[in-house]
């Protein structure tokens, strides 16, 4: 049995396998951001299927934040007895579940009833929206924000909680300088640019204490050719690293870099998969944190040699599940052909059009 399958830990988890599945929209939620019976369901079902650690589609911290049809949100109190139930699925299962909060910024494509937010007025290359330039006090309310969030994952059962960095939303926003033009101490060099993402961590660790466990997902890069670089992303990773967050999942792109963006197409063969592994081959070993990489893996052969090799603690996969959600039990039963997931996206298009993301590759 391959050493993906072991028990290990991640912090204060205990965890029963290395297998993670990564962050998505799924587009179940009504505009209040609420759980549906659909989504507790979806999770259910991923606990069932075998994986170690289940990070959950992103919840939207603030009102302006919602950047999707059916966003999930952590916005106010009055959506906790919703979440509660999707962390009571997934422990009913014997799994644990993690949840990623997140702020859309210029990138959200309904109507929120308010101007789109971000570090600076620039158009936004994917939504098209041009936003608003935030106030130092919109800075704060989003700061305290994503704590106040964090206070109610714990307080809803949660085993800890992931705030996302990349892809172009909101904290992508204000480490590009590129989509950050400001010119007062959140914007110009890489320390100006990070200072709300390090505000967020500490405004996020004061309200779950030491213990409780608090990621990151980051760009590894941009990808547009104008955005986050390599070099600015491994400095950013470090200093949460020194600050003490509990692991970083290492990701890559954005929308508006086409081909080279967030979602990669037509993964058919061992030598497209992993498509960040350089990054992480270089990041890894500078990083006393527990490192995750997604991006393209599908089969168990990259994934354990990502482990054995040293690129990566956890391994990370999120297409493969919305096809497979029990790949990870299929793959340990000794069935090891690779994710049938062809990264079609046809999921995505699925999830706009009907109210949900799912799997019609295999449809009959």
């Amino acid at each position: 049995m391959s050493e993906l399958f072991e028990g290990c830990s991640l912090g204060s988890l205990e965890l029963k396998n290395r297998f993670v599945r990564s962050a998505t929209w799924e587009g179940m939620a009504p505009d209040s951001g609420e759980v549906t019976d659909k989504l507790v369901e979806l999770y259910r079902e991923l606990a069932k299927g075998g994986v170690g650690l289940i990070i959950t589609g992103s919840a939207f911290v603030d009102p302006r934040g919602r950047c999707l049809p059916g966003h999930l949100g952590i916005d106010n109190d009055g959506l906790m007895p919703g979440l509660r139930r999707v962390a009571d699925a997934v422990h009913d299962e014997g799994g644990t579940v993690v949840l990623q909060i997140t702020h859309g910024g210029a990138q959200t494509v309904v109507d929120t009833g308010m101007p789109t937010e971000a570090p600076s007025a620039v158009e936004d290359r994917f939504s098209g929206n041009v936003p608003v330039e935030m106030t130092r006090e919109d800075i704060e309310r989003v700061v305290n924000a994503f704590g106040a969030a964090g206070r109610r994952a714990q307080e809803c059962g949660f085993d800890g909680v992931q705030f996302l960095t990349g892809h172009g939303y909101l904290l992508s926003e204000f480490l590009s300088p590129y989509t950050n033009v400001r010119t007062d101490e959140y914007g110009g060099s890489i320390e100006n640019r990070a200072r709300i993402v390090f505000e967020i961590y500490d405004a996020i660790r004061e309200q779950v204490g030491n213990e409780f466990p608090v990621m990151v997902k980051v760009n590894v890069a941009d990808f547009d050719g104008v955005g986050l670089e390599p070099n600015d992303s491994l400095w950013v990773c470090e200093q949460l690293d020194e600050r003490g967050i509990d692991s970083i999942e290492l990701s890559g792109g954005v929308h508006a870099a086409g081909p080279e963006g967030a979602i990669r197409g037509q993964i058919d063969s061992p030598e497209k998969e992993a498509y960040f592994r350089e990054y992480a081959e270089r990041f890894t070993p500078r990083l006393k944190c527990p490192v995750m990489l997604v991006g393209g893996i599908r089969s168990l052969g990259v994934a354990e040699k990502l482990y054995r090799e040293g690129t990566a603690h956890f391994v990370s996969m999120c297409r493969p599940f919305i096809s497979e959600p029990d790949l990870v039990n299929r793959w340990a039963s000794g069935d090891t052909e690779p994710a049938r997931c062809i990264s079609c996206t046809a999921c995505v298009i699925a999830g706009l059009q009907e109210g949900g993301i799912r799997c019609t590759a295999f449809e009959d």
